[in-house]
C-alpha cells in the first residue's frame, strides 16, 4: 500500500462515521433523544480519527512533501484543504460544545444537528476533492520511493500520535455503530 492508498482507505472508515452521523443527526432532528454515549464516541473518532490522524497525516507530512515537489500551497488545492480542515475542526468544536449541552440537561441537539450537517456536508465534498484531485496529482508528482517513504511516515505517526491499537480499535467502533444505525 502507498500513502494515497492509504489515505483513501482512511477516508472510507470517516464516510462510514459520516453515514452514521448522519443518520443520529436525522434521529435527533425527529426529536428523537440520542445515546450520549454514542454522541460522544463519534466525536472522538470525528476529532481523533478523522483530524489528529488522518488530516495529522497530510498536513505533517504529505503537504510538505507535495510542496516540495512543486505544487503551491496558497492559491492550489492544499490551501483549499487546509481550509476545508480548519472549518471541519469549527463544527466538531460545535458539535463537542452542543454535547457538554446535553450531558448537562439543558439544550444542545438543535446545536448538534447544525454542526454535524455542516461537517457532513463539508467532509463529504473535501473527501471528493481529495481522492479525484489532490491525491491524483500526488500520485503523478511522487516516485514510489517518496510514496513508500510517506506511508512509512504515516504509520510513525499514527503510533506516535495516536497510540498502539487504537486505529483498531476506532475500526471496531465504527462497526458497533454501524450495526446500531446503518
Amino acid at each position: 500500500m502507498n500513502a494515497t492508498d492509504q489515505l483513501r482507505a482512511e477516508h472510507e472508515g470517516i464516510t462510514t462515521m459520516l453515514d452514521i452521523l448522519e443518520r443520529v443527526s436525522g434521529q435527533m432532528a425527529s426529536g428523537k433523544p440520542a445515546n450520549l454515549d454514542h454522541l460522544d464516541q463519534i466525536v472522538e473518532f470525528l476529532s481523533v480519527f478523522a483530524d489528529q490522524c488522518h488530516h495529522g497525516k497530510e498536513e505533517d507530512i504529505l503537504f510538505p512533501a507535495l510542496e516540495k515537489a512543486g505544487i503551491p500551497r496558497e492559491g492550489g488545492p492544499i490551501g483549499v484543504m487546509l481550509s476545508d480542515h480548519e472549518h471541519g475542526r469549527g463544527h466538531v468544536r460545535a458539535m463537542r460544545k452542543a454535547l457538554e449541552n446535553l450531558k448537562a440537561g439543558r439544550d444542545g441537539a438543535e446545536e448538534f444537528v447544525r454542526a454535524a450537517r455542516g461537517y457532513i456536508e463539508l467532509l463529504r465534498s473535501h473527501i471528493l476533492k481529495e481522492n479525484n484531485v489532490l491525491f491524483v496529482m500526488a500520485e503523478k508528482n511522487l516516485t514510489s520511493e517518496e510514496q513508500t517513504r510517506l506511508f512509512e511516515a504515516f504509520e510513525t505517526m499514527e503510533r506516535e500520535k495516536i497510540g498502539v491499537g487504537r486505529h483498531e480499535a476506532f475500526h471496531r467502533l465504527m462497526d458497533e455503530l454501524s450495526k446500531v444505525y446503518l
